[in-house]
């Protein structure tokens, strides 16, 4: 019951000085919205990139060939000799061969599916008068699984595609608007002559996907601009008389897997141990985006958390407000005091009644605090282009440090009050 009282008196105590409770306070309402906007900040700066490196397949795996590396070389007449760098040609037998695809698939059942890949050359579609320029790459159906493209006309590669090595190709709306002057319905379906290295190849357009700008410079004219286009993987590899196997899979993990760093590892000593132990030149070694990811908001997160630091140091100059207008504010009621403790008034008493006033004129500045912090994170988040998200770990701290402050630098104050002497409190002027 005596809580309750004191937190009355306390609040009482504010609303009658509202001005000095203000500029009390100030300390405390800077430094705690300091931390809160960095913080609100920093989270939605982690959370966006979260999200983009999801779109980008977070949970994906890439596996890919590596050069082996050894420390030393035996030569002929029986020295030991740093070995120097030597690059190999990646023969047909060193590639990912579908045998091992399929028992990796059958090894793995957090595996959802396996992304191909594999450039077969750049060109130009040729359309009439008109023609764009293009990559093309032979996929499967599961690059769809680990890469987001949008579609905007037509159909995907489908594995009737695949099976079939059907002369099939999907451009991007780019080549429909620089080759068909814009008209999807008249680029669907229509055969087109593809300019390889001198080499004409005909494909019919079953799909027109959206082409995105990746961020990266380029000096070419936007007629000039270079996209992709897809085939069937079987279809590049006949037309183009590439290598069986492939150099570089994408293993598009399920989304029950809770660890994708770990099931790389596994993924890696799988083929190492099973396909490459004897393999002089080449093993597999994988990569994820999800390690990345973690580096960056790691990064991220440490940057905020030492600049929140720095910012909380003006906590400790509002606490210091708070213990100076305690102090004042215990001299001016000499007389309350004297009175009370001449009444009986126990010292915890005494000392409960003004820490719980600190406590209170902290605890207020905090949550003024809150709003001011989430206010401006919140604007900064969204004049960067990035969804405002609550630092609830962080508001929860920040209450609880306003609450720390209270108790710390009102302790003393409250504890000089407890001690004032009846006799001398109550003839004090």
């Amino acid at each position: 019951m005596m809580i309750f009282e004191n937190i009355k008196l306390a609040l009482s105590g504010l609303l009658a000085n509202k001005m000095r409770a203000l500029l009390t306070m100030l300390g405390i309402i800077i430094g705690i919205g300091s931390v809160i906007a960095i913080m609100t900040v920093s989270t939605s700066l982690t959370n966006s990139i979260t999200d983009t490196f999801a779109d980008m397949g977070a949970n994906n795996i890439t596996v890919g060939l590596k050069q082996k590396s050894e420390e030393q070389e035996v030569r002929s007449n029986g020295m030991k000799f740093g070995k120097a760098n030597r690059q190999f040609d990646i023969s047909e037998g060193d590639r990912l061969s579908d045998e091992m695809i399929t028992s990796l698939q059958e090894k793995f059942s957090e595996i959802k599916d396996i992304s191909y890949e594999e450039t077969v050359g750049s060109g130009t579609v040729k359309s009439g008068a008109n023609s764009a320029n293009i990559n093309v790459s032979g996929i499967n159906t599961g690059y769809y699984e680990a890469n987001d493209m949008t579609l905007l006309a037509g159909r995907n590669i489908s594995e009737a595609d695949v099976k079939g090595n059907k002369s099939v190709i999907v451009v991007s709306d780019k080549v429909v608007e620089y080759a068909f002057d814009g008209d999807s319905s008249a680029a669907l379906n229509q055969k087109i002559n593809v300019d390889v290295n001198g080499v004409y190849y005909t494909f019919y357009i079953v799909g027109i996907y959206e082409y995105e700008d990746n961020g990266v410079f380029s000096s070419d004219s936007d007629e000039e601009i270079t996209t992709s286009a897809y085939i069937p993987i079987t279809t590049g590899k006949e037309k183009f008389h590439t290598d069986k196997g492939y150099e570089q899979v994408t293993v598009v993990t399920s989304a029950q897997v809770e660890n994708v760093a770990d099931l790389a590892t596994e993924i890696e000593d799988f083929f190492n141990n099973d396909f490459y132990k004897t393999n002089e030149k080449y093993e597999v070694s994988t990569t994820t985006m999800s390690t990345m990811t973690d580096s960056m908001n790691e990064m991220i997160q440490t940057v905020s958390i030492a600049i929140a630091f720095i910012a909380g140091i003006s906590l400790l100059v509002g606490g210091i407000g708070v213990m100076n207008i305690m102090l004042v504010s215990i001299t001016e009621r000499t007389r309350e005091i004297g009175t009370r403790k001449a009444l009986g008034a126990k010292n915890s008493s005494i000392r409960l009644q003004f820490i719980t006033e600190s406590v209170i004129l902290c605890l207020v500045g905090g949550i003024f605090g809150i709003m001011l912090g989430f206010g401006l994170g919140a604007t900064a988040a969204s004049v960067m282009g990035y969804g405002a998200a609550v630092p609830i770990a962080a508001i929860l701290i920040a209450v609880a440090f306003s609450m720390i402050i209270g108790v710390f630098f009102g302790y003393y104050p409250a504890n000089k009050a407890a001690k004032l002497n009846p006799i001398e409190a109550l003839r004090y002027e």
